[in-house]
């Protein structure tokens, strides 16, 4: 297997032509999203190092396997996969490895359908660490680390997922036998789609409803055993099973779970935070909020998952287009390349720009997350919600914007793209799942607004603010305009800013005015609710546009390569503002004269990132074998692989199939 861009390869000329075009050095923005030369080299000696392992490739495509065989390939592969990971990291390698192998990019192209294994490394690892005490984490970590044991993370019920309050899994603490009894007591209280939990991992974190001395503390989590460490079959009072098949991520595992009187020692429940003693006191954790990082930490690793499937998508998409001709421009001209065409740029480049916007910002908030962390095992919880409300918002904006990113960059594709062979079906059914997991998109926006209306009540006081609202100190003090519009980043950015604070000042009064008039607050809440959710989503895109242009201007990169990405910053800026125009009419200083120059702006940046398009999709540098697309591959060559992929199917291995004698001959030759 070569999984480098041979000398020798024969590429498609429209392909090549456009590359000849580039102003820039696509290696070098390849260094810059790896983070210099030397990660480029060691991520490509992992891509290396699993990709040419024979264990880990298909010998029948996916799609022709039933729904068993994809799960029982899916296993084997897994065991593959993660005993070559354990071999590196014995090696000397770093947790890298493991983020690359469970990421978008290389651990997708190996498990293309999800991965059983997913939530141990992404949930029960990370949970046992930030909610375990040290004795559980030496207990523990061991076991799940070296995979003596497979975990997952078992929350949402069939009856309750975003209302986690809401839970009914039960555990009462027996203090005569030192002993929760774990219980289901309804059917809408079984466990419901935890990844894994189906057939693969034996134990799990399970969040459930704490009751000692007959109160009920809320929910807690606990470490049960759900298989035999050696038969793999149920433990006593298990009721264990998977699912069913779903739009995608058929591979995953998910399952239902429920106990029946099922018993666990005192010392399974998690208590780096609240605590059960012998006798069945409780000890409340100093703050509700401390189990929120495990959450926030896999909403960081969603936005940098997102970016990564857009990248896919958005390749494919655009080496695509510059492969395609239809139409004509002008009557008895060559047939043009569609992606010459204004509407299909207008598709793929705002796409283009949202790759970077999301990875840039996904980074930033990698950062907010490390420090706000380190801050909490100091004990200084000040920062907690505003991280909490961030991860919330953006993980909700960035996970449908790049869900109707890939399904755009599918229709730029015409009917090829609806083919399963261009990868474009299984990346949607990955990025739209996440929509879901993790995190409802409207409840979490909605739970970012509860931060922005206590924000704003701040603001109003004369309080000091955090950083990432001390916008709404302007709006406050009047200070927000009017001001005369220029097309610049700046101006749009506070414009953004001006959106943002207006609707959460709206979202406010509206609030105040409906519980002034004889209205409860929970009701002027739900009655408000479109409202909030529409703050929170401005308050998000203002922060991604501001870091998106903050990052650009901070690199240290080529002119040439500099002169790119401010252009995607800039396009990016532009086209959602113009989605959203509305808004921006009514709150900031943006007046209807400036939407036909915006328009006109956008225009341009869409013409000058036409002759990068190609080169900036092959900085991102995702091999064939990653991509596995016959539409996108690196040669161009779209004809001769869909034709290649159309001789794979089953039904081309014989020149008759046996249905003809079976039922359709019968049926031709009956006289209806």
């Amino acid at each position: 297997m070569v999984l480098k861009k041979a000398d020798n390869i024969k590429c498609n000329e429209d392909i090549e032509r456009e590359r000849k075009k580039c102003s820039f050095d696509p290696l070098e923005l390849t260094h810059l999203l790896d983070g210099g030369p030397e990660k480029t080299r060691e991520r490509k000696e992992r891509e290396y190092y699993f990709l040419s392992e024979p264990e880990l490739r298909d010998t029948i495509p996916q799609d022709y396997l039933s729904h068993k065989e994809k799960y029982e390939e899916a296993v084997r592969k897994a065991c593959t996969l993660f005993r070559k990971v354990t071999q590196l990291r014995d090696k000397g390698g770093d947790l890298e490895i493991f983020r690359q192998t469970l990421s978008g990019m290389l651990g997708s192209a190996i498990l293309k359908d999800g991965n059983p294994f997913t939530l141990h490394y992404v949930m029960f690892l990370p949970t046992i660490v930030g909610q375990g005490t040290v004795e559980q984490q030496a207990e523990w970590m061991g076991k799940a680390w070296n995979c003596d044991i497979i975990g997952t993370y078992a929350q949402t019920e069939l009856g309750h997922g975003t209302f986690i309050r809401g839970l009914e899994t039960t555990a009462h603490y027996d203090p005569k036998t030192q002993e929760f009894i774990l219980n289901s007591p309804t059917l809408t209280s079984y466990k419901w789609w935890p990844g894994g939990l189906g057939q693969t991992a034996n134990f799990a974190v399970v969040v459930a409803q704490l009751h000692t001395k007959g109160v009920c503390h809320g929910i807690h989590p606990f470490i049960v055993q759900l298989r035999d460490e050696e038969t793999h079959k149920p433990m006593p009072g298990i009721k264990i099973g998977e699912i069913g098949t779903k739009l995608g991520m058929n591979a995953t595992n998910n399952g239902y779970l429920g106990f029946d009187n099922v018993r666990i020692p005192r010392e399974h429940m998690l208590m780096k935070n609240a605590q059960v003693l012998e006798d069945g006191t409780y000890v409340k954790s100093p703050s509700d909020k401390l189990t929120y990082g495990t959450m926030m930490f896999v909403r960081v690793i969603i936005l940098q998952d997102m970016a990564g499937y857009l990248s896919k998508a958005t390749t494919i998409a655009v080496r695509y287009s510059a492969v395609r001709r239809q139409s004509e421009l002008k009557p008895g001209e060559p047939e043009p390349q569609i992606i010459d065409y204004l509407t299909q740029q207008y598709k793929l480049f705002p796409n283009l720009a949202a790759c970077f916007a999301l990875r840039f910002n996904a980074t930033w908030l990698w950062n907010m997350y490390n420090c706000v962390t380190a801050e909490l095992e100091e004990g200084d919880l000040d920062r907690l919600p505003e991280l909490h409300a961030l991860s919330c918002c953006m993980k909700a904006v960035c996970t449908a914007d790049a869900a109707q990113g890939v399904e755009t960059c599918r229709l730029s594709c015409g009917g090829h793209g609806y083919m399963t062979c261009s990868s474009m079906p299984s990346i949607y059914g990955l990025v739209t799942a996440a929509s879901t997991y993790e995190g409802e998109n409207t409840v979490l926006l909605l739970q970012t607004a509860r931060y922005l209306m206590k924000a704003w009540q701040q603001a109003v006081g004369g309080m000091t603010m955090t950083p990432t609202v001390a916008y709404l100190k302007q709006a406050v003090s009047g200070n927000n305009g009017p001001w005369s519009w220029e097309n610049t980043t700046a101006c749009i950015i506070r414009a953004y800013q001006q959106v943002a604070a207006g609707k959460i000042k709206m979202c406010a009064e509206n609030m105040d005015k409906r519980i002034r008039g004889g209205i409860c607050p929970e009701d002027a809440w739900n009655m408000t609710s479109v409202e909030l959710a529409q703050c929170a989503e401005a308050h998000a895109r203002a922060i991604m546009v501001d870091k998106f242009v903050e990052s650009v201007l901070e690199l240290n990169v080529s002119p040439a390569l500099k002169t790119v990405l401010t252009q995607l910053s800039e396009l990016y800026a532009v086209y959602w503002l113009l989605q959203k125009s509305g808004d921006f009419l009514m709150f900031s200083d943006v007046t209807a004269q400036d939407i036909a120059s915006l328009q006109k702006w956008m225009e341009v940046l869409l013409s000058e990132i036409r002759p990068n398009a190609v080169g900036i999709v092959d900085g991102f540098d995702i091999c064939d074998e990653i991509l596995s697309s016959a539409l996108g591959s690196y040669d161009g060559r779209v004809y001769e692989r869909l034709f290649e992929e159309a001789s794979k199917s089953p039904l081309n291995k014989e020149p008759v199939n046996v249905s003809f004698h079976k039922y359709l001959k019968p049926f031709l030759k009956a006289s209806l």
